[in-house]
C-alpha cells in the first residue's frame, strides 16, 4: 500500500481543512444573532470532523466529506443570497465546496 497522496487527494484534503477553518473564522468574525455562537459551532464543525473516523481509508473519508459538502454548499448559497456583511465568506464557502466535490469527480477512476 502506497502512502503517497495524489494531487487530487491533496487538493481535496486542503479544501476540507479550509472549509473547516472557514466555519471557525465565520462564526468568530460574524457571530450569529438568533442563536448562541456555540450552537452555530456545534452545527457546523462536528460534521466536518466525522469523516476523520474513516481516515485510514483516505478515499472513503474524502467521499464522506464530499457528501457533507452539499450541506455547506446550500448554506453558502443561502447566506450569499440573504446576507450582506458576510457575503464574501459565503462565496468562499461555495468555492471550497465546489472544489471539494470537483476533486471527488476527478478522482473517480473507471474500473475495467
Amino acid at each position: 500500500m502506497s502512502l503517497a497522496l495524489s494531487t487530487t487527494q491533496k487538493v481535496g484534503l486542503a479544501a476540507w481543512a479550509a472549509l473547516l477553518g472557514l466555519q471557525v473564522l465565520w462564526y468568530t468574525l460574524y457571530p450569529p444573532v438568533s442563536i448562541p455562537t456555540w450552537v452555530a459551532f456545534a452545527l457546523t464543525v462536528p460534521p466536518l470532523l466525522l469523516p476523520l473516523l474513516s481516515l485510514p481509508n483516505l478515499t472513503r473519508a474524502l467521499l464522506w466529506v464530499g457528501i457533507l459538502a452539499l450541506f455547506y454548499f446550500c448554506h453558502g448559497v443561502s447566506e450569499a443570497w440573504s446576507s450582506t456583511a458576510d457575503r464574501w465568506l459565503a462565496f468562499v464557502e461555495i468555492v471550497l465546496t465546489l472544489l471539494l466535490i470537483g476533486t471527488l469527480g476527478v478522482g473517480v477512476r473507471r474500473r475495467p
